[in-house]
């Protein structure tokens, strides 16, 4: 591994012990919800955040006992701090110079990393003539002037436009797959770190809960933070055979499995009725509605009751069974479309 790390830091009110690993140009995203610790743990990599214990290694070299400045690490930050002063050239400079780099050297790197990333044209251009998605590729290349065996992007495309984002999103991923180093990425929005990572590590109350590649993290939820972060209604049971006993619901999944165990479904696989189904599906409980939201195209239903779930129907269908909050309602979802896996 590049980077071989196990990052602890202890306040008051929060304990953040996190280890963490990423192999030569491999991207790992860490994901959670706020106050989860993540923007600690990078900043601690970076050495911004002094460490309680643990270790961080980089190519062997242990970096948690060295200053931040004399670690050969690379950041973005969310909001891109460039100097203001400072045309793009000069910010992209600003780091080899520091490292003593001469002059002309240090600003010839700096016109091919802004040619690389697309902005020669803006060189000599100050930060407060640039767009937020000029901005954000000046950050990076600056970031990527130190020639740095890690690099940390915290958030890198929080502060962009949903139109901008679409666009920068796909070419830092081109960036990030021509760089030989570690990354780390720092993200609140699942889609960013399915795009940008190869490996996935969910922080909750400053400790790992998950961690996989993007797919498999998608596919099999272990909290409800993860299920709410890609889609799924999620809940633990009991399985026995075809079956996960939840609380007073018995849930029939594709899958056959014993013991312990995680069964999960999308809000889009819920039918709702007025009055119990014929034909008794498998998987029907007794519901009430807690609240009808917009959501996309679609309408989600928060379902209270034996099992708390959302159902994503149409607009349509909303009217059709004049659905309202506090009203009893039927659920059901196929088999075919609950998977269970081991908890």
């Amino acid at each position: 591994m590049t980077l071989d790390a196990h990052v602890v830091v202890t306040r008051p009110a929060f304990t953040l012990d996190v280890p963490l690993s990423v192999a030569a140009g491999e991207v790992v995203a860490l994901l959670g919800p706020n106050g989860a610790g993540k923007t600690t743990a990078l900043r601690a990599l970076a050495g911004l955040t002094p460490m309680s214990g643990g270790r961080i290694t980089l190519r062997g070299t242990p970096l948690h006992p060295l200053p931040a400045e004399a670690r050969p690490i690379g950041m973005v930050f969310q909001d891109y701090l460039l100097f203001p002063h400072l045309t793009a050239l000069d910010n992209v400079a600003f780091g080899p110079r520091c490292q003593g780099v001469p002059k002309a050297e240090a600003r010839r790197m700096a016109a091919a990393l802004l040619d690389r990333v697309g902005l020669a044209a803006y060189a000599a251009a100050k930060p407060r003539r640039l767009s937020g998605g000029q901005a954000q590729r000046v950050a990076l290349a600056r970031a990527l002037a130190v020639r740095p065996g890690l690099l940390l992007l915290d958030e890198p495309l929080a502060a962009l436009d949903a139109h901008t984002r679409l666009e920068i999103r796909s070419q830092l991923r081109r960036h990030l797959a021509d760089f030989d180093g570690a990354t780390v990425l720092v993200t609140h929005d699942p889609l960013d770190a399915m795009v940008l990572a190869d490996r996935l590590i969910v922080i909750e109350h400053g400790t790992v809960v998950q961690q996989g590649p993007p797919a498999e993290v998608a596919r099999h939820p272990r909290t409800d933070y993860v299920a709410r972060l890609v889609g799924l209604n999620l809940y633990r049971g009991v399985a026995g055979g075809t079956g996960v006993k939840v609380g007073e619901v018995l849930l029939h999944a594709s899958e056959e499995l014993d013991g312990p165990a995680f069964v999960a479904f999308p809000p889009a696989a819920v039918a709702l009725y007025r009055s119990r189904p014929d034909g008794s599906p498998r998987n029907l409980w007794h519901a009430r509605i807690e609240g009808i939201e917009r959501h996309g195209d679609n309408v989600r239903v928060h379902l209270d009751g034996p099992l708390t779930a959302f159902a994503d129907i149409t607009p349509a269908a909303v009217a059709d069974l004049d659905l309202t909050p506090g009203q009893r309602i039927w659920a059901s979802v196929k088999a075919t479309e609950t998977h269970a896996y081991p908890a």
